[in-house]
């Protein structure tokens, strides 16, 4: 079968095609006709060699960690009845090939009128995108700020979000990644790329939810046409401006300062490291402006925890309330060159191959 290896770390180009053996299902196990495989940052991170503490990677190996496509074989103590049908599941690595082995415990069926395309663009952001804006309980006319906001999961809190009834205030770099937070939903959009980006948010959520400060109309304007916007400024009531709740996709300098603009007894969000480096917050700091942080735990399940976040994650796309945005797709053979382009930063929304 077809497979795309990662034959040593370094750049995009390492990652070469080539054959290998059809896999076979154990105990337990099933075999996916592979039709579609996500494509993470992450994985273009461990690619490079990043992430050696963390991760117990090595050359060569099969990447991909998640798939979708229809069952073709099952192992022993499986239900025949699986075979055949489409699923999305989490392999634990091999998903760039057109074979891959998955536990018949993580399989989830694609319903009805959902494509497998957005099934698997679905697969590990949407329990990500659930398990956060759960954590975060957000209530109407609160300020939420979402970094990485054309990203794919950061496309999903920034929907989440606004119909939970917050001000939304997207995050991201350039125009074409500012016009998609605004068409999913956000009210304000800042581009993190400009020095002063984080004078526009505090202008832009105009103080905590308690200190009666509205999302005023100029802030859209004023970002989109680079006038300044004051930073610093307290509310009648006294707090200092900041996002009630902030989801923070990027980590290092930008989550740092995402961190700084959060609100006195806000909720602050750190699961993203494609800067390369976790944000970097003094225990004592939150502490002491009573902020609750959590980190990538937020984001990590237990099997059972993640099938069930994902089975309401697709039901959710196929009530139309959620929508996976689908940047750009790959053949499996070129799957060097959606790592290129993922790295690039010009991407939108997910990466997928299509096998």
């Amino acid at each position: 079968m077809r497979v795309v290896r990662v034959t040593r770390f370094g750049g995009p180009e390492v990652l070469v095609a080539g054959q290998a053996p059809e896999p076979v299902a154990g105990p337990g196990q099933v075999v996916i006709g592979v039709a579609v495989a996500d494509v993470l940052f992450l994985e273009t991170q461990l690619r490079g060699g990043w992430g050696a503490e963390y991760f117990d990677v090595s050359p060569p190996y099969v990447p991909g960690g998640g798939v979708g496509g229809r069952v073709i074989s099952v192992g022993e103590g499986v239900d025949p009845g699986w075979t055949g049908r489409d699923v999305v599941a989490m392999t634990g690595g091999g998903g760039y090939a057109e074979r891959a082995v998955a536990s018949v415990d993580g399989l989830v069926p694609v319903p009805d009128g959902l494509p497998l395309g957005e099934a698997v663009a679905l697969l590990q952001i949407g329990p990500a995108a659930l398990s956060l804006v759960e954590a975060a309980e957000i209530k109407p006319g609160e300020r939420v700020l979402v970094t990485a906001a054309a990203g794919g999961l950061g496309g999903l809190l920034v929907q989440l979000a606004h119909a939970a009834g917050a001000r939304v205030v997207a995050a991201a770099r350039g125009a074409r990644k500012l016009d998609l937070a605004r068409e999913l939903g956000a009210d304000v959009v800042v581009d993190y790329s400009r020095p002063d980006w984080a004078e526009r948010v505090r202008e832009a959520v105009g103080g905590g939810a308690g200190a009666g400060g509205g999302l005023r109309g100029g802030a859209e304007a004023g970002a989109e046409a680079g006038g300044g916007l004051r930073g610093g400024v307290e509310t009648e009531a006294g707090d200092e401006r900041g996002a009630d709740v902030v989801f923070d996709g990027v980590g290092g300098r930008i989550g740092r300062t995402s961190f700084e603009i959060t609100a006195r007894g806000g909720r602050f969000f750190a699961y993203g490291v494609p800067s390369g480096t976790f944000t970097e917050i003094d225990p004592r700091e939150p502490q002491g402006r009573g902020v609750g942080v959590r980190g990538i735990e937020q984001v990590q399940f237990l099997p059972e925890e993640a099938r069930r976040l994902t089975e309401r994650a697709l039901a959710e796309a196929v009530a139309g309330r959620i929508r996976p945005v689908i940047g750009q797709t790959f053949p499996l053979e070129r799957a060097a060159e959606a790592h290129a382009a993922i790295e690039s930063r010009d991407v939108v929304g997910k990466t997928l191959l299509l096998v």
